[in-house]
């Protein structure tokens, strides 16, 4: 298997004259993207840059960010993306945990570099951006060009991305060429991409779904277009501008990109492809998406930092809330909860936790530096990916939680998802979290948090309304919610995952 530098010059060779890469009004054909790239190369090499090393990178989206991303394939480095909004207590952790060298950063990120003890101690590398900075990214492409080759094995580390942390610190996930490889391929051929794709690049490039989007890109001698922050205005207009093809994002940006006012007025017949990850897609969201794009190819994309693929359903609008069945470099099984034991298995129909083989090819070995990590979730070859669904009669998988958003009210286990998907229906209701509250009879009340839709707003929905819309559905009458709160928005993290434990703790603004 070639590793992920190889792929990168060998793509350039099949057709270096295709455009490669756009950021604004800058666009590099392959050819010339390969020449920028290797002359980051020898920059990175005049840092003292060895193969093996940890960069971080504090960055948006940008041509800058996805240079680096094969500069780093190419020279052996492990590049570790950190989101671009971290606070200065995260980076400073990072650059400890991950040994770094080197960090990178931008003007909206050098306040948090500048805080950071130990940036101190590294190479600080300033894009369009001097302060703070031992070296500037204009100082490292003026460097000369290495030889176009590749110093990296199949084996080495290619990325170490870093998990939420939405419960301590987030977790080191290194993953090797070969799995980053298998990734991409695998991603273009669940998602059924041709020679030249145009995708939007917005999804984060320190996010699974960002980085597959760009090695799929370059795979297949596509066209990735950088959107540095997701705004549905831009996007709708990149989408005209460079008749993208495909959109790859979580359904939170498929909601704010049609709830857009101007996206009734917006040419997207170019996009025939639809993929979404990260979380589950409503009812509500799927049949509007339908609607809207009726895309050739519809598909949920089930999986994690740590092994990227689980599940694929390539037509999620013919079985909503189906996640599908094993990915082409996996296999899945649901164990009873509450064990470590890879063949306690669920019965068809039965809720339990969703494990992935360890040897699949898309597949980490263990996360850094987090032994303890590493003892919960791995167990005789298997990842207990702590997320709770069950398979069908047809073998399907439903992911219908995560183990930590459990409710239990009056000793009874509820999962947020299904409640979410039938008020997601109800044509007044733009957004829907489901969480349990604390309470001194039932020990939680599922409680749903309601952001009305733009129609709504002013009162036109209340808490009766949305209860008696519940009470007609198929719900389990245990399963209604027994209280309805009206915010101005459902919080959510940079990459769109609703953030329940804002929720919980009563952080967000009621209507």
């Amino acid at each position: 298997m070639f590793e992920l530098g190889r792929t990168f010059l060998t793509s350039v060779k099949r057709m270096p004259d295709a455009v490669a890469l756009s950021d604004g009004e800058r666009s590099w054909t392959y050819a010339a993207w390969q020449a920028e790239v290797l002359r980051l190369v020898g920059g990175l090499d005049g840092l003292g840059l060895k193969p093996g090393d940890h960069i971080v990178t504090v960055l948006q989206n940008s041509a800058e960010a996805a240079s680096l991303h094969m500069a780093c394939q190419l020279a052996g480095l492990v590049i570790t993306p950190l989101n671009w909004r971290a606070s200065v207590d995260e980076l400073d952790y990072v650059l400890g945990d991950a040994g770094a060298k080197a960090v990178f950063f931008q003007p909206e990120t050098v306040a948090i570099v500048a805080g950071a003890a130990r940036a101190g101690d590294v190479h600080r590398v300033g894009i369009a951006s001097r302060e703070g900075a031992t070296s500037t990214w204009e100082e490292l492409i003026a460097a000369p060009p290495v030889e176009a080759r590749s110093r990296a094995a199949t084996s080495d580390k290619s990325v170490m991305l870093y998990t939420s942390g939405t419960t301590g610190r987030g977790k080191g996930v290194p993953r090797r060429h070969d799995a980053e490889r298998a990734a991409a391929l695998a991603h273009v051929a669940q998602n059924q991409y041709a020679r030249g794709e145009v995708t939007l690049g917005v999804m984060p490039l320190y996010h699974t779904m960002g980085v597959r989007s760009l090695l799929a890109s370059v795979m297949i001698n596509g066209h990735f277009v950088c959107q540095r922050r997701f705004d549905p205005a831009e996007a709708l207009a990149l989408i005209g501008e460079h008749a993208i093809t495909n959109l790859y994002l979580v359904p939170t940006l498929y909601h704010d990109l049609l709830s857009h006012a101007g996206f009734a007025g917006s040419d997207v017949s170019t996009v025939r492809k639809l993929g979404f990850a990260g979380q589950a897609m409503t009812d509500g969201l799927l049949k509007r998406l339908q609607a809207a794009f009726a895309p050739e190819l519809f598909v949920n994309h089930y999986g994690s930092s740590e092994i990227y693929t689980f599940t694929i359903e390539p037509d999620a609008p013919a079985k909503p809330g189906s996640a599908g069945k094993a990915g082409l470099n996996q296999e899945i099984r649901v164990v009873t909860l509450d064990t470590s034991d890879p063949d306690d298995l669920a019965v068809p129909g039965e809720e339990g936790q969703i494990i992935a083989a360890l040897d699949g090819d898309e597949s980490f070995e263990g996360y850094w530096n987090r032994p303890e990590a590493d003892a919960k979730s791995l167990h005789e070859g298997w990842y207990f990916t702590g997320d709770i669904g069950y398979q069908d009669a047809d073998g399907d998988l439903f992911v219908t939680g995560r183990v930590d958003d459990m409710i239990i009210s009056g000793g009874e286990n509820i999962l947020p998802t299904e409640i979410e998907s039938v008020l997601s229906l109800h044509p007044a209701v733009g957004e829907v979290a489901v969480v349990g509250l604390a309470d001194a009879r039932w020990g939680q009340v599922v409680t749903a948090f309601i952001a009305r839709s733009g129609e709504a707003k002013g009162g036109e929905v209340d808490a009766e309304t949305l209860d008696a819309w519940c009470l007609k559905s198929d719900l389990a009458d245990f399963k209604r919610p027994r209280s309805y709160i009206f915010v101005t928005e459902i919080p959510k993290s940079p990459v769109g995952k609703i953030l329940r434990r804002m929720l919980v703790d009563g952080d967000y603004t009621p209507e």
